[in-house]
């Protein structure tokens, strides 16, 4: 299972990590709108090769049976390593191009919220809570929370799809689907240790 985690999850995070550095160039040409636009579909793209690898462990690992359970914990961890791949490419990019994220971030809200019409006490909190956000964000902890926590909606739902897809119990019940299951993983002890 480490084999395909591994292979699967560093793709899924070279797709991340390369849609974020051409980004950096276009950064004010993207502009903030357009940016979770793209930030968004290339993790859609990406994660699709939780897809594959959960297929792939299927095929070559599990005998061609696997549980929704198993599905999903091989979906998570490709999800995990793609992840930790996008938070540290964010990390470089975060302190070596764009320290001044937050600040520009703010900017950004501030002035979505005054053409929106917001009044002077609306926009006297906003400009607080902006204010305690990016001196939040200047700690390292709360900046990589905060940058894992992007792809995770994404991740769950196409690890949740994929396991649906995969792990769906096979005509004969789930009594049969278990016992081929046990049977595999002793013909084939590389299938749970990985």
């Amino acid at each position: 299972m480490r084999k395909i985690v591994l292979t699967y999850g560093l793709i899924a995070g070279a797709i991340l990590s390369a849609v974020m550095l051409i980004g950096v160039p276009f950064k004010d040409l993207i502009g903030f709108d357009r940016a979770a636009i793209v930030g968004y579909t290339s993790m859609v793209l990406a994660f699709l090769m939780i897809f594959f690898g959960v297929k792939s462990y299927r095929d070559n690992v599990a005998g061609g049976h696997l549980s929704f359970g198993r599905a999903v914990q091989v979906g998570l961890l490709i999800m995990v390593v793609a992840t930790v791949c996008y938070v540290a490419t964010w990390q470089f990019v975060y302190h070596q191009f764009l320290p001044d994220f937050a600040e520009e971030y703010a900017a950004y809200s501030l002035e979505q919220a005054r053409a929106a019409g917001a009044t002077e006490a609306e926009m006297a909190k906003r400009t607080k809570d902006l204010a305690e956000y990016s001196e939040m964000y200047q700690n390292p902890l709360v900046n990589i929370a905060l940058t894992s926590l992007e792809p995770l909606p994404v991740g769950l739902v196409l690890t949740l799809v994929t396991a649906g897809v995969f792990g769906r119990p096979r005509r004969g019940g789930g009594a049969a689907r278990h016992q081929a299951e046990a049977a595999t993983a002793r013909s084939n002890p590389k299938a749970g240790a990985g």
